[in-house]
């Protein structure tokens, strides 16, 4: 989290540069405000981390409390968070605060509607690696706050042979023995096929783990039969909320998605101000 805190402090930098023009302009030194972020939308809490760290970065005398936790599902209108501290603070760490906060309340939504559509089925929702660059640890977890699994977290953690990879070995089977044979014996081989020819030559070759990419739904019934559950098996490509199901109750034992962390809609976030008894309402642009 350290290294998060760098990047954290870049996106104040980002958005402040050399002072908020306008607070520093308008809102007295002295001035103290409370203030209560919600949304008029029911959506799954995450990113609780970088908003908490914003003010606390900004100035640690804002003081904040959680009234959801990351994983929940807070509904309408009902307060995720509760501030109060400096006027100042707050309204110039609001935007990004809540860039965070919309950004990862919107992939841990996205992806507890797809989990929750796959309940039942035996397979297990993954993200990918298709996530902003140098934020893919927050992103992530916002994956496991909804209620998916993470895929590979980076390159080192596994082996993933994919179709350059495939083509540049010199075919399918070629391709899983280089992997068994260079690769730590710590890592699983998983390979990308896109027939049901290459899924045998991944099982012949030792793979651990073979990836149908884009196979039709009958198909993937045929792969499963086929693999006789001698591999473990993930389908990959053409997956949104209304064709997660259906591939899911195929047999395969993994579902991947990279809408989840590339596609996923921002929830609509609002921070409410309370001023000495008057009370401002700000989505800040």
């Amino acid at each position: 989290m350290l290294r998060m805190d760098e990047l954290i402090r870049l996106a104040l930098l980002e958005d402040i540069g050399s002072g908020d023009a306008t607070t520093l302009a308008v809102v007295p030194a002295e001035k103290r405000s409370r203030a209560v972020v919600f949304s008029r939308e029911p959506f799954v809490l995450s990113g609780s981390y970088p908003f908490r760290r914003v003010f606390e970065l900004l100035d640690p005398s804002v003081a904040i409390e959680a009234l959801a936790r990351d994983g929940e599902k807070v509904d309408p209108n009902v307060p995720a968070f509760s501030l109060s501290g400096p006027a100042g603070a707050i309204l110039t760490g609001e935007r990004t605060a809540l860039n965070f906060l919309q950004r990862y309340c919107g992939i841990a939504t996205l992806t507890r509607r797809m989990a929750d559509a796959v309940e039942g089925t035996g397979c297990r929702l993954l993200d990918t690696r298709k996530t902003t660059p140098l934020w893919r640890q927050f992103e992530k977890q916002a994956v496991l706050h909804g209620g998916g699994a993470n895929h590979r977290f980076g390159l080192s953690d596994g082996i993933l042979i994919k179709d350059n990879h495939i083509a540049a070995a010199g075919g399918v089977g070629e391709a899983v023995r280089r992997a068994r044979a260079g690769a730590a014996h710590t890592l699983r081989i998983e390979v990308e096929v896109e027939n049901l020819e290459g899924l045998e030559e991944a099982v012949s070759a030792g793979a651990d783990i073979v990836m149908l990419d884009n196979f039709d739904l009958a198909t993937t019934r045929r792969a499963v039969a086929a693999a006789k559950g001698r591999v473990l098996l993930e389908a990959s490509g053409g997956v949104n909320l209304d064709t997660v199901r259906s591939i899911a109750e195929t047999g395969v034992n993994f579902v991947s998605c990279g809408a989840l962390t590339h596609s996923a809609r921002a929830i609509d976030l609002t921070m409410e101000f309370y001023f000495t008894g008057s009370l401002s309402h700000s989505s800040a642009p």
